[in-house]
C-alpha cells in the first residue's frame, strides 16, 4: 500500500491545521453520537490515515461523509486537535478527488483564485446579459420583454445539463473509489434509493448530533436552506413550463408559485444569516474555523436569494430600470453561485453525502448478504 508522507502538509490548505496534535486517544469515537460499535469508528480512524499518508484509503471511505460535524469531538479533545474540522478539511480533499476536471483543487489551493472565479462568471454573465436583452420598457414593468424566455430557458436548459454533467460523473469517480470492491447485485441499488431520497431531503442524522451536549444544533437551520433550496430548485423547473415568472403580466399574491417562492426566500436568507453570524461570534465549535469556500457559498447564497426577493418586490411595485438591472444581477450570481458551487465547492455536499449514505447501505446490506 503506498504512503504519502507529505499528505499532512498537504492537507493543511484545506483546513487540518490542527492533525498532528491528535495522540489518538480515541475519546473523539467514543463521544461521538452517531459512532457505531461495529460500523463507523470516525473521526479516529480517519484521522489515523491522515497521519500515515494512507490516501489511497481515504479516498475509499465513506466516513467522512457520515460524518455531521456536530462539534461534540473538538469540544472534548484532550489534546485540541480539533477533529471536526479535520473530517470538514477530509471532505473538501474528497471533493477535489472526486472532480474529473480538476478545477476544485484549483478552486481550493487558493482564495484569491476562488474570487477570480466567481468575479469573471459574474461579469461575463452580465456582459452577456448587455448584449442579448432585450428592449427597455420604462412606462410599465415588462420583465420578458427585457430578458426574452425564448433565450434564458435555453441557456438555463445548457447551464444546467454541464453542471449535471460534471457533477455526475463526480459520483461515479466517487462511486469507483469507495465501491470497487463490493459485489452488490443491482436489485440492492434499487432498494436502496429510498435511503437516498429521504437523506437528500431530510438531512435526518444530523438531529443525532450534539443530542444532551450543549451544542446548539444545526438540523433546523440546515433544513431551512436544504427546503429553501428545493422548493426554488422545483419553482425554477416548472416556470420553465409555466412561464409564471419570466413575465409582463405578474400573477395575483395568491398565486402558489408565489407563496412557495416567499418560504424559499425567507427560509434561505434566515437559514444563511444564522450561519454567517455564527462563523463570525464562533460560539459554537462547528463555527470556530471557517474555509473560504464556506464564506463564498454562504454570500453567494444570501446574495443570490436576496436580489431574486428584491426583483419579486419591484415587479409588484411596478418599477421596471429597478426590476430589470436587479435582475439582471440576480443572474449574474446565480451563474457563479451553481456553477462553482454545486460542482466544485462547498454545494456539492448536497450530493455527496446522501449518496455517501446510500452507498454505505447498499454496501452493509451486501455484506449482510440481504439482496
Amino acid at each position: 500500500m503506498r504512503v504519502n508522507p507529505d499528505f499532512v502538509e498537504d492537507l493543511r490548505e484545506f483546513g487540518a491545521n490542527k492533525v498532528t496534535e491528535c495522540f489518538n486517544c480515541g475519546n473523539c469515537t467514543a463521544i461521538c453520537p452517531l459512532t457505531t460499535l461495529n460500523e463507523e469508528r470516525f473521526p479516529r480512524r480517519i484521522i489515523r490515515f491522515i497521519q500515515l499518508g494512507l490516501v489511497e484509503k481515504i479516498k475509499s471511505s465513506l466516513e467522512p461523509w457520515l460524518c455531521y460535524y456536530c462539534g461534540e469531538c473538538s469540544s472534548t479533545c484532550p489534546r485540541q486537535a480539533d477533529p471536526g474540522e479535520t473530517m470538514m478539511a477530509i471532505r473538501r480533499y474528497l471533493i477535489t478527488a472526486y472532480d474529473w476536471t480538476g478545477f476544485s483543487r484549483w478552486l481550493y489551493r487558493s482564495k484569491v483564485n476562488e474570487i477570480i472565479a466567481a468575479l469573471v462568471l459574474f461579469f461575463l454573465t452580465l456582459g452577456i446579459i448587455y448584449v442579448l436583452h432585450g428592449p427597455i420598457v420604462t412606462t410599465h414593468t415588462e420583465l420578458e420583454t427585457f430578458a426574452p424566455s425564448h433565450i434564458v430557458h435555453p441557456a438555463g436548459y445548457i447551464f444546467g445539463l454541464i453542471l449535471a454533467i460534471i457533477l455526475l460523473g463526480n459520483i461515479y469517480r466517487m462511486y469507483r473509489f469507495t465501491m470497487r470492491d463490493v459485489k452488490a447485485p443491482f436489485s440492492l441499488y434499487i432498494k436502496e434509493l429510498k435511503s437516498l431520497a429521504v437523506h437528500f431531503l431530510t438531512q435526518i442524522r444530523l438531529r443525532v448530533c450534539g443530542q444532551g451536549s450543549g451544542i446548539k444544533p444545526q438540523w433546523r437551520n440546515h433544513i431551512l436552506i436544504m427546503t429553501g433550496y428545493t422548493v426554488a430548485f422545483i419553482l425554477v423547473q416548472v416556470d420553465l413550463f409555466t412561464k409564471w415568472s419570466i413575465t409582463n403580466t405578474p400573477p395575483p399574491a395568491w398565486h402558489p408559485a408565489k407563496l412557495f417562492w416567499t418560504y424559499s426566500s425567507v427560509a434561505i436568507l434566515y437559514g444563511t444569516t444564522v450561519a454567517m453570524v455564527g462563523r463570525i461570534k464562533k460560539n459554537q465549535p462547528y463555527h470556530q474555523y471557517s474555509h473560504s469556500t464556506d464564506w463564498m457559498f454562504l454570500i453567494l447564497l444570501w446574495l443570490t436569494t436576496f436580489t431574486g426577493l428584491l426583483v419579486r418586490i419591484f415587479m409588484e411595485l411596478d418599477w421596471p430600470i429597478p426590476t430589470y438591472y436587479t435582475f439582471a444581477v440576480h443572474l449574474a450570481l446565480v451563474v457563479p453561485l451553481l456553477g462553482l458551487e454545486v460542482p466544485f465547492a462547498k454545494w456539492s455536499h448536497l450530493a455527496y453525502r446522501p449518496f455517501a449514505i446510500y452507498f454505505e447501505n447498499v454496501r452493509r446490506r451486501a455484506m449482510e448478504g440481504k439482496a
